[in-house]
C-alpha cells in the first residue's frame, strides 16, 4: 500500500531538512545568533513534535526520554549536540512511520485520544501542522546558516520526484 499523499509530503519535508543541514559542523550546529535557536535544537525540536503526535499520542509508546525537556516548546534555550539530535530524530521518525504507514482518509478525519480526552485537532490537521512546522524551521535554518557565513547552500526546493501530486 502506498503511503497517504500527506505522509509523502511529510517525508519530503524531512528530506529537505536533512538536505538543508547537510555538511553542518558540530561547532556551527550549536551556535545561537541573537534570540534564534541553534540548528541542532531545530532538529531535536522537530523530532520532539513527531514523538508527541505519532509515537506518544498515536501509539502510547515512549522513545528518547528527556527530549521534551531539552527542546520542547516553551522550554529554556539549549544547545544540544547535533549528533545526538540526529540520532533522536532518526529513532523517532522510524517509530512515527509505524503509525503514519497506517493512515487512511478515515483515520485522518479521526481524533487521537489521551487520558480519555479526544485531541481537539484531527489526525489530518496534526499532520498538516507537522508538515508546516518542518517548513517553518527549514526556512529558519537556512537563515541561520546564511548568518553563520555558510556558502553554497541549497536553494529553493529539492528533487520532488518522490513527492509529486497524486490524488487520494
Amino acid at each position: 500500500m502506498s503511503p497517504h499523499p500527506l505522509v509523502t509530503q511529510l517525508r519530503f519535508a524531512r528530506s529537505e531538512l536533512q538536505r538543508g543541514l547537510e555538511g553542518v559542523s558540530e561547532a556551527d550546529a550549536v551556535k545561537r545568533i541573537g534570540m534564534l535557536n541553534c540548528l541542532s535544537w531545530m532538529v531535536g525540536h522537530l523530532a520532539n513534535q513527531e514523538k508527541a503526535y505519532w509515537v506518544v499520542l498515536a501509539q502510547g509508546k515512549s522513545v528518547v526520554p528527556g527530549l521534551n525537556e531539552l527542546v520542547g516548546h516553551g522550554k529554556p534555550a539549549s544547545t544540544p549536540a547535533l549528533a545526538d539530535m540526529w540520532a533522536a530524530w532518526h529513532e523517532i521518525t522510524a517509530a512515527a512511520d509505524v503509525f503514519l504507514a497506517t493512515l487512511t482518509p478515515a483515520l485522518l478525519e479521526s481524533h487521537l485520544e489521551r487520558k480519555g480526552q479526544l485531541h481537539p485537532e484531527s489526525v489530518g490537521t496534526l499532520l498538516l501542522r507537522n508538515i508546516y512546522h518542518y517548513w517553518y524551521h527549514i526556512g529558519e535554518a537556512a537563515a541561520v546558516r546564511q548568518a553563520l557565513g555558510h556558502t553554497n547552500l541549497p536553494e529553493f526546493i529539492g528533487d520532488m520526484s518522490q513527492a509529486v501530486y497524486r490524488p487520494e
